[in-house]
């Protein structure tokens, strides 16, 4: 009995003969399968990569700015992200908050947050709860923080469950050391002339904002074209009469 068995798996282990379609039948569900997996994944990949470069854009464009923001400024945002995301008000979330670092207490404050969809604005104290996600500082230094969240449901099952996409920013102000929101000043100079002050040290000669028509056309800074110099009472300190 054992020596028919062993034999028939002799012939069956030499034999060479098949079927194509039986084959495939056992084959093509796996490739499809592994084709899935592949595609789920980078699909993953790809819409991780589409919300990082849109939260890259909002920070980056906050940076910029020099005027107050406004609640159309954060709604504006808002609506850019999800459209380069390609996502809606029930999967995408947005909060955008400005830090301070203040030395003396070694602590770091919220000054604003703002936030659209499910995630609630941060709070003037929640920045110690998070402190170890952010850099080192300088005293009185601001940062812009951008945090977004979209809800990603693979297509496929392929080992991967529903999960959510988080993307967190962080980005320091460019042209002015502060960014304010409106209503919510706490500094109405944002220290390159913005709230219908004089620049930093009351220099009109070398201020670029609001009151740079005033330095231009004022008689102690038309030698003082380039703005390296400091002048007063109508004499440039290349003019000095002896």
């Amino acid at each position: 009995m054992f020596t028919s068995i062993k034999s028939r798996l002799t012939r069956f282990r030499s034999d060479t003969e098949g079927s194509v379609t039986v084959e495939a039948i056992i084959v093509l569900p796996v490739l499809l399968w592994l084709f899935g997996v592949t595609w789920v994944w980078f699909d993953v990949s790809r819409q991780h990569a589409v919300n990082q470069k849109a939260n890259f854009t909002v920070a980056d464009a906050l940076s910029r700015e020099t005027d107050p923001i406004t609640q159309t400024y954060i709604d504006s945002s808002y609506e850019l992200m999800k459209h380069m995301a390609k996502a809606d008000n029930d999967t995408f979330d947005l909060r955008i908050s400005v830090v301070q670092y203040n030395a003396g207490p070694d602590q770091y404050r919220v000054l604003w947050s703002e936030a659209r969809g499910e995630y609630a604005a941060h709070g003037p104290d929640d920045a110690e709860l998070f402190r170890h996600r952010l850099p080192i500082m300088a005293n009185k230094d601001q940062l812009i923080l951008v945090e977004s969240w979209e809800d990603y449901t693979p297509a496929l099952e392929a080992g991967l469950n529903a999960f959510e996409i988080a993307i967190y920013s962080f980005t320091r102000p460019r042209f002015a050391p502060q960014v304010h929101f409106e209503g919510r000043t706490y500094n109405a100079n944002n220290g390159w002339g913005n709230g219908d002050q004089d620049a930093p040290g009351g220099s009109l000669c070398n201020n670029n904002a609001e009151n740079a028509d005033e330095g231009a056309s004022a008689n102690e800074c038309q030698d003082n074209a380039d703005g390296r110099e400091n002048q007063g009472n109508g004499r440039s300190k290349r003019r000095r009469d002896s």
